[in-house]
C-alpha cells in the first residue's frame, strides 16, 4: 500500500457507537473526557489538568469508559520523569445512547440534552425562536377540538421521538468509517433525525403549526 494511501486510512475513524447501557454516558465528567479525546489523544494527567479534577478520579472514570470498550490507548510514551503515558482515544466520534435500554429515571437526563441540541438546529431553521410558547399555542388550539390529557407534554413528546430516531440514525453509520471530526458528525446526526421526525406524517402537521405561528410573530413584531 502507497505512504498516501496508509495515512488517508489512518484518518478515517469510526463514526458511531451504539452505546448498550447508557448510563456509562449519563455522567458528565466522562461525557466531557469523550468530547476532549476526540479533539486529540491525552493522558490521563493531561484529562486531569483540563477537568480540574485530581488524576485518581480521571482514572476512575478512564477505567470505566475502557472497560465498557467506549475509549482505547492510541499510543504509549515515556513522560518527563521516563514513566510510561498512555494516550487515550475514543473508538468512534459520536456516542448513542440505545433509547431501548435508557432508564426511566435517566430519560428526562438524556432528553435535555438532545432537546438542547434540537432546539438549536429548530432556531438556526427559524422555525421559532420559543419554541416552548409555539407548543403551548399548538395545544390550545388543539384542545379546540380534540381532549388531550393533561400531563401530555408535546415537547417532551418531540423529546421522546428524537431518543428514538437518534438511535436508528446512528445505527445507519455504526460501521461507518469517516473523515469528519466529531463535531460535524454529531450535526449531520442530528439533521438527518430531526429531518426524519419532520418529514412523519403526525410531526409534519405539528411543524406546519409552528411555522404559522413563526409567520405571525414575525408579522406582529415588525
Amino acid at each position: 500500500m502507497r505512504r498516501g494511501a496508509r495515512e488517508e486510512t489512518a484518518s478515517l475513524r469510526r463514526a458511531v457507537k451504539i452505546v448498550d447501557n447508557p448510563k456509562i454516558l449519563a455522567d458528565p465528567v466522562r461525557r466531557e473526557i469523550l468530547r476532549l479525546l476526540n479533539i486529540k489523544p491525552q493522558t490521563s494527567t493531561q484529562l486531569a489538568e483540563r477537568l480540574n479534577l485530581s488524576k485518581s478520579t480521571v482514572g476512575h472514570h478512564l477505567m470505566v469508559l475502557r472497560r465498557m470498550k467506549l475509549i482505547k490507548i492510541k499510543w504509549a510514551m515515556p513522560g518527563p520523569h521516563g514513566i510510561l503515558e498512555k494516550y487515550y482515544e475514543p473508538v468512534a466520534l459520536v456516542f448513542i445512547e440505545d433509547y431501548k435500554h435508557i432508564p426511566k429515571d435517566l430519560k428526562k437526563y438524556f432528553l435535555s440534552i438532545h432537546m438542547e441540541r434540537l432546539r438549536g438546529m429548530l432556531s438556526t431553521l427559524q422555525f421559532v425562536g420559543d419554541l416552548t410558547s409555539a407548543f403551548q399555542t399548538i395545544r390550545k388550539t388543539w384542545e379546540r377540538t380534540v381532549k388531550i390529557p393533561s400531563d401530555f407534554d408535546l415537547l417532551s413528546e418531540l423529546g421522546n421521538e428524537s431518543l428514538k430516531y437518534m438511535t436508528q440514525i446512528g445505527h445507519k453509520y455504526e460501521n461507518t468509517m469517516t473523515d469528519l471530526d466529531a463535531e460535524t458528525m454529531q450535526t449531520k446526526i442530528y439533521s438527518e433525525a430531526l429531518k426524519a421526525i419532520i418529514s412523519s406524517s403526525v410531526w409534519a402537521k405539528v411543524f406546519a403549526s409552528i411555522s404559522e405561528i413563526s409567520t405571525l410573530l414575525l408579522k406582529k413584531n415588525k
